[in-house]
């Protein structure tokens, strides 16, 4: 038995910068301490990246079916799926690099799966790029819901002083109005409260934006969207026991959240829950998709094609990523 879990890392959009953050995070001592880190990807990719980054590192091409505890410091290990051609243009949109990184998802869900890995942590991808590699996703917690036949699901960002999980993600905004309702509020709230007390928290204390400005303030602002859309699945909660207060103006919520008030936010849409932890450092973000069968986090920033084979990338969110896919990760494994 083997108390280390296995990490799949997702090698994202090649053109981006996810393969020089994944070198550079898989440098730190502490990774190789704590987990058997494996990324799923193309091994030249990689390579390509440690020269830009001016690192000396060695890649080691292996199988899905080859022992994944084979795993030590200044090697980076690599299930090679050999997907991209050596002359892909860095920084630019490439439907090759978008189905590749739609490929390296695939299959690093099929070896969860099989238990050979016990969590998935993804390098960014393109959403345009991935769209016009053939996969009409809107991004990567769309793929794994469908993947993992997942219906309640939610994307969770993870800061040091802020945690937020999202009724709505990737859809405009007027898009995103009409799909909040008060089933799909209430299943929000209810995984924020599971997601919260299954990491130690016994009673998680809940915050919960409104829609308008000021919540709405009994009617002034909108057009009865919190009365409608909001309080009916706060009370639900209320009554089922959960520790929840909303719907609160946002431009305050996040602010009584970081200070402590709060455990956790529940933001109606992307940027009212994105902006904030930002705001607080996307070194230090961490993008966790909860609800599913698989432990998945992120990086909280997008591929940055304006800097992608510079060798300037901050590998700081990855690290985060990395650390909390390892602590969420079940730690006993059977030898293979």
């Amino acid at each position: 038995m083997s108390n280390k879990p296995i990490i799949g890392i997702t090698m994202g959009d090649a053109a981006g910068v996810g393969p020089e953050v994944i070198v550079k995070s898989l440098q730190e001592a502490e990774i190789y301490q704590n987990a058997h880190p494996i990324v799923i990807g193309d091994s030249k990719i990689l390579e390509r990246a440690a020269k830009d980054l001016n690192i000396d590192t060695s890649i080691t091409k292996i199988s899905k079916e080859d022992d994944f505890k084979q795993t030590v410091l200044g090697e980076i290990t690599c299930v090679d799926l050999d997907l991209i051609p050596e002359d892909l243009v860095v920084g630019q949109v490439s439907p090759v690099a978008g189905n590749a990184a739609f490929q390296y998802l695939r299959v690093a869900i099929e070896l969860a799966n099989e238990s050979k890995i016990q969590a998935i942590c993804t390098a960014p991808l393109n959403k345009e790029a991935l769209q016009k590699g053939g996969h009409m996703y809107p991004g990567h917690t769309e793929i794994l819901a469908d993947l993992t036949n997942t219906e309640d699901f939610s994307m969770m960002l993870s800061s040091p002083k802020l945690k937020v999980i999202h009724v709505t993600t990737h859809i405009g905004l007027i898009d995103a109005i009409k799909m909040i309702q008060p089933e799909r509020v209430w299943k929000v709230i209810k995984l924020a409260d599971k997601t919260l007390k299954d990491s130690g928290i016994k009673q998680p204390k809940i915050g919960v934006c409104g829609i308008n400005p000021h919540a709405g303030e009994n009617g002034l602002f909108g057009y009865g969207e919190e009365e409608e859309k909001i309080i009916p699945a706060v009370q639900q909660a209320v009554e089922q026991g959960i520790d929840v207060e909303g719907p609160l103006p946002a431009d305050t919520l996040f602010f009584r959240a970081q200070r402590g008030d709060f455990d956790i936010v529940v933001a109606m849409y992307h940027d009212q829950g994105h902006g904030p932890i930002k705001v607080l450092g996307l070194e230090a973000g961490v993008n966790i998709t909860v609800g599913l069968p698989i432990i998945r986090t992120s990086v909280d920033h997008g591929t940055a094609f304006d800097i992608a084979g510079k060798g300037i990338v901050d590998e700081g969110s990855m690290l985060e990523a990395l650390r909390q896919a390892i602590e969420l990760a079940p730690k006993e494994t059977s030898d293979r």
